[in-house]
């Protein structure tokens, strides 16, 4: 550092130095050159003569001028070395100074840094134990919590599925409910006689619900000699009084025949489709036959039956394949499915009440007749009731106006009784009046 500083001084008295001669050597040019010029001004005319002598005055005047620039130099290197020395010593004693005081201050520093080091640890030691104490609060309250969310979620998990375990259990109950229940309509449906039975009970059930039970009755033998008993007959009023004809009714349910005929539907194949529509259309044909054999004898019955059929699916398919008009023609059968049951009886129901109107329209023909004429003998009685009423009616006025005018013109003179005095006389109360 010293030798830096050392250099850098003498680059800058060398500058000095160097600024100095130039001034010197400019100011000695410009009083040569003012000297030559008052010269040529004066003597323009003598120059030639002169220029010798000029030139040695130069030459002389650089001399001197050498010569003082030289020892204006030597002076004033020997003050730059003077001046060198004395900024050399400032500079070390600055700097000795600035040591000691920069020793001086990294000792207090140091003892600070000290005193700051054991501050802080003491700090962070106590931020240790404080932050491990909270550490361990919060891991024991943590801990807690977690034991009890977790005991209550377990807790709330084991109810759920215990509940979900009894739902589960519940719905397989019914289920196997549910399964007993369609084995058993299976059962029902793939044994003949069980279906006729099911059939049975709906078409009871259809005329239980619209008809009256005098209007119908069940195994009702249609045919004389017969020993096969309809379902049910309807009672159609008949073309004497008191008597009646039946409307056959049976139930037949060939359910082979059309679950057949919904599984080849679903395969599409429409070989099989025609078989199963052709199996169909001669079971219930068969059925349209037993029913005409059976139970159609008029004048007993009508000259037609119906077969009900209990699902709306199977008389859709009965009708689509045209068995309405073939059954009507040629075997004397109507085909009805519950929806046209329902509205057939309900028709059936609306002839029985307008038949039953007009036969009693005569009766009420007749008690209005007899109404009429003693309508007349009322009359006549009110007539002579009004006119024995306004007889009593004149007679007490005669008596209430008249009369009593006529008492009390009698009585004017005599003076008036008090009336709890005249009450001993005439006890007669409210009660009594009233009465």
């Amino acid at each position: 550092m010293d030798n830096t500083l050392l250099t850098v001084l003498l680059l800058l008295n060398l500058l000095l130095i160097v600024v100095v001669i130039v001034l010197i050597v400019t100011s000695k040019k410009k009083n040569s050159q003012g000297d030559l010029t008052s010269e040529l001004r004066n003597n323009r005319m003598e120059i030639n003569a002169n220029l010798t002598s000029n030139v040695s005055t130069l030459s002389q005047s650089l001399k001197n001028s050498s010569e003082m620039q030289t020892k204006l130099i030597k002076s004033e290197m020997e003050n730059s070395k003077v001046r060198d020395g004395e900024l050399k010593d400032t500079l070390l004693e600055t700097l000795k100074t600035s040591e000691r005081h920069t020793v001086a201050t990294l000792e207090m520093y140091s003892e600070k840094l000290g005193e700051i080091r054991t501050t802080l640890e003491t700090r962070v030691k106590a931020l240790e134990e404080a932050n491990s104490k909270k550490l361990d609060e919060m891991r024991m309250v943590v801990d807690e919590k977690l034991q009890s969310t977790l005991e209550e979620r377990i807790s709330r998990s084991f109810k759920e599925v215990s509940e979900r375990l009894e739902q589960v259990y519940k719905g397989l109950g019914e289920m196997q409910t549910l399964a007993t229940g369609v084995g058993d309509l299976k059962k029902v449906l793939s044994n003949v006689k069980t279906r006729g039975i099911l059939g049975e009970i709906q078409l009871g059930s259809i005329l239980e619900e619209i008809l009256a039970p005098e209007q119908y009755e069940k195994n009702v033998i249609t045919v004389s000699g017969s020993q096969n008993p309809v379902e049910f007959a309807v009672k159609l009023p008949g073309t004497e009084e008191k008597s009646h004809v039946y409307l056959p009714i049976d139930a037949k349910f060939p359910s082979d025949a059309y679950v057949a005929l919904s599984e080849a539907y679903e395969s599409g194949n429409a070989e099989e489709i025609s078989s199963a529509k052709s199996v169909l259309v001669t079971r219930i044909k068969k059925f349209a036959d037993d029913i005409r054999k059976k139970y159609i004898s008029p004048p007993a019955t009508t000259e037609f039956a119906i077969m009900f059929l209990p699902t709306e699916g199977l008389y859709a398919e009965a009708v689509r394949l045209g068995l309405v008009e073939i059954l009507q023609k040629d075997y004397n059968v109507t085909i009805a499915g519950p929806t046209t049951m329902a509205a057939l009886l309900n028709s059936l129901q609306m002839g029985f009440k307008t038949l039953a109107i007009q036969k009693r329209s005569g009766e009420v023909w007749n008690t209005l007749s007899a109404v009429k004429t003693e309508f007349g003998k009322f009359e006549d009685v009110l007539i002579a009731t009004q006119k024995k009423l306004d007889q009593a009616t004149g007679e007490l006025e005669t008596l209430v106006g008249t009369r009593t005018r006529m008492i009390r013109r009698k009585l004017r003179d005599i003076t008036d009784m008090p009336e709890d005095m005249a009450a001993t006389y005439f006890p007669i109360g409210e009660t009594d009046i009233s009465e």
